[in-house]
């Protein structure tokens, strides 16, 4: 009869570890069949377009192969003729001389070191023919495999530029998004977003190097709160009560990774309270993230209240092994300028955004569309005739 062994500390300690461990070594190796698969799909691909190519075979080869292959691998799914279709859009997607183009303005920054300091020396040598890109052609073949096949799929088929295609592929295997989340994001236009100007904040001057870049990351320039259903002003109280009935669609538009702690968080100081509108735990920041809504412009006083509310979190919620707390400051609108100035003497990091209720109008259907009065009238006439 075996002996059961006391919950002694050290053995708590001792299978947590291993419990670690084989959860790590489960998801390499999840990861490493994944690698395979993209991979194998990726020569299928290469391997039609290169034949159709060379020998002039139209697109029945598609058909043939398809019967062919799944006569000889009866048990393996994935090979029906609509997803070869697919692996031979998706290599000629990242074989695009377009999208070589992107990954040599990355390889600097990105891959300088993963590639051993290869570095081709001139973009219009990049294509899919051209030996000397082999350095940025091995890197995208090896990047397009960090995610599964569904993702590919949704951008392929939902995504049109390259340039927008390679940062929904880096950005699904940087942050672990998963289907859903890619797909929200890519009908979010994350993209188009990441690309205006107006991320405000002083990550660069209030932490590390390595963890500002994370952190500006994980701040949009503005998010898009259509899904409250709130067309009329309101007050904060109301705004963030909205925000808690909704909370998984504002987690998804937040992004990747953040986990809801409290509404209306609580600190003591001395014998005053204060409190937090919302406050997050970011699982791959490991920080603290506070966020206060303004239902009206940014103004200076709001960035002093916010970096004093990380001065009372970083002191007395801040576990050990946690960076520093990170406030966002969610604002209807705001000023770069003013914003820059506001931040300019705090020591904690904080970020500035601004939040929509509506999508906005185009400008070439402003003035033409009716309004509601005149809709009525149209419905009312049109069941009178």
């Amino acid at each position: 009869m075996t002996a059961k062994l006391p919950l002694s500390r050290d053995y708590v300690e001792f299978i947590t570890e291993l419990k670690q461990r084989i959860a790590s070594a489960r998801l390499s190796a999840a990861r490493a069949v994944n690698r395979d698969l993209i991979l194998l799909y990726w020569d299928i691909g290469k391997g039609i377009v290169e034949k159709q190519e060379q020998l002039g075979w139209g697109e029945s080869v598609v058909e043939a192969l398809s019967a062919d292959l799944q006569k000889s691998f009866p048990s393996v799914s994935g090979f029906s003729a609509r997803n070869l279709r697919s692996m031979k859009q998706f290599y000629l997607a990242y074989s695009d001389p377009a999208i070589w183009l992107q990954v040599v303005a990355k390889l600097p920054k990105e891959t300088e070191r993963e590639m051993g300091g290869i570095w081709p020396q001139a973009a219009a040598k990049i294509g899919r023919t051209t030996g000397a890109s082999a350095a940025p052609r091995e890197f995208l073949r090896r990047a397009v495999a960090e995610i599964p096949w569904g993702h590919h799929l949704h951008i392929l088929n939902k995504v049109e530029a390259p340039a927008a295609r390679l940062y929904y592929l880096r950005a699904a295997a940087k942050l672990g998004w998963s289907r859903n989340v890619l797909l929200n994001q890519i009908k979010a236009k994350a993209y188009e977003r990441s690309l205006k100007a107006g991320k405000a904040h002083n990550f660069a001057v209030a932490l590390p190097a390595h963890f500002a870049e994370q952190a500006e990351e994980t701040l949009k320039s503005s998010y898009n709160l259509e899904f409250l259903g709130i067309a009329s002003a309101v007050r904060e109280r109301k705004l963030e009560a909205r925000l808690i009935e909704r909370l998984r669609e504002f987690l998804l538009e937040l992004g990747y990774g953040f986990c809801f702690i409290g509404q209306q968080y609580r600190l003591t100081l001395g014998r005053k309270e204060y409190f937090i509108d919302l406050l997050f735990y970011h699982r791959f920041l490991k920080s603290l993230v506070a966020i206060e809504l303004k239902v009206g412009p940014f103004e200076p006083a709001h960035a002093g209240q916010m970096d004093f509310y990380l001065n009372v979190l970083n002191e007395k919620e801040r576990s050990p092994g946690d960076n520093p707390s990170i406030g966002i400051i969610l604002c209807a609108e705001k000023d770069n300028l003013e914003v820059e100035f506001a931040l300019k003497t705090k020591t904690n990091p904080i970020g500035v955004a601004e939040y929509h209720l509506t999508e906005k109008l185009p400008k070439e259907l402003k003035g033409k569309l009716p309004n509601e009065r005149q809709l009525l009238a149209a419905v009312k006439e049109a069941i009178e005739a």
